[in-house]
């Protein structure tokens, strides 16, 4: 099989839990290179993952490997510049979620990537889960109706990151943008990506840095500040140019019960993913069907696939420039609405 050539930005641990050991599971994919700023963890990853070379910086991997894309697994605020750099350079990008920490960011890559007439794909897992993949396929086949509305929850009681991950200039946000953008961009997605047109939100920061014992924290890399300064929690509504609304919940430090679910709401019939059920009805009776899909698998090893399969043949990728940067406009929208204690126009 063809083999797309790779070279990874970033060797956290997004890459090195998640994105470098799916590759040695797709057939199609091989990873030529890796890049991060601190040269010996880039040293440590290509020797764990028998990558032939390692660099410093993108711009040196760039000058030096013959590669066809990067895969950029930097922190948020390095999304922007390592995208636009590989794109300039002819290179197709695949970016971890999410675009970046701002719309201008977001627009920088799209111009990048328009210009150069390379792929670009978000990387979002969920869109390659089973349940969302057979939800977005009764969206199609219209067994779900006109999709009205949609909720979505992901809620920690305590799971709050370290590092970078809780600094605004680094991040971009906090829960909201880190693992609120995931039953967002599911809800979004099975609703058939409607336009976005304004948001209301409010997002909190009453917990912050807890000291709660026997609870386990996420350790992100520090970055240059080091700042604490996102909020711990945030909800709020979405509302789309058809009439269509979202609501989100996300957070990682609140007093109440963990639980994360999506559930779409159309006039045919609606769905929960957690467990997958589909309500409907039945010879004039309500139904509720749960619906077994199989084992799970690799999310990430199918979205890597789907990705260097595109590359390689001239597909469409399933989450395109236009869609991140709609994407990143909304996660904007919640923070500007926040601050604003208003509803923001999209």
């Amino acid at each position: 099989m063809e083999k797309l050539r790779i070279g990874v930005v970033g060797a956290g641990n997004i890459s090195c839990n998640a994105h470098l050991p799916a590759y040695q599971n797709v057939p199609n994919a091989a990873v030529c290179a890796i890049a991060d700023l601190d040269i010996e963890r880039a040293r440590k990853a290509a020797e764990k993952f028998n990558i032939p070379k390692y660099y410093g910086s993108v711009e040196e991997m760039l000058a030096a490997e013959d590669i066809d894309a990067v895969d950029v697994c930097t922190w948020n605020s390095g999304h922007a510049p390592v995208s636009v750099a590989a794109a300039n350079a002819g290179k197709h990008v695949i970016c971890e979620k999410p675009l970046t920490v701002s719309v201008e960011e977001g627009l920088r890559i799209k111009n990048a990537v328009e210009k150069s007439g390379v792929k670009f794909m978000l990387a979002v897992p969920g869109r390659f889960g089973k349940a969302n993949m057979y939800v977005h396929d009764m969206l199609v086949r219209g067994e779900l109706g006109e999709v009205y509305c949609a909720k979505t929850a992901y809620v920690r009681r305590r799971g709050t990151p370290s590092g970078w991950f809780t600094d605004m200039k680094t991040a971009g946000g906090g829960p909201v943008i880190d693992i609120g953008v995931h039953g967002i961009d599911a809800a979004w997605y099975l609703m058939g990506c409607p336009k976005p047109v304004s948001v209301s939100a409010c997002t909190y920061s009453y917990i912050g840095d807890y000291q709660t014992k026997g609870v386990d924290r996420w350790h992100g890399t520090r970055c240059p500040d080091n700042k604490f300064d996102t909020e711990d929690s945030g909800n709020g509504i979405i509302r789309f140019e058809n009439g269509a609304s979202l609501l989100f919940e996300a957070s990682w430090a609140i007093n109440g019960a963990p639980h994360s679910d999506t559930q779409i709401f159309g006039s045919k019939a609606g769905v929960s993913l957690s467990p997958l059920t589909v309500y409907g009805e039945r010879n004039g009776f309500l139904s509720d069907d749960v619906i077994t899909v199989g084992p799970e698998g690799s999310k990430f090893e199918r979205e890597l696939y789907h990705f260097c399969d595109c590359v390689l043949n001239g597909k469409d990728v399933v989450y395109p420039i236009d869609q991140a940067v709609m994407m990143q406009k909304m996660l904007n929208g919640i923070y500007d609405s926040a601050k604003s204690g208003g509803e923001v126009l999209l």
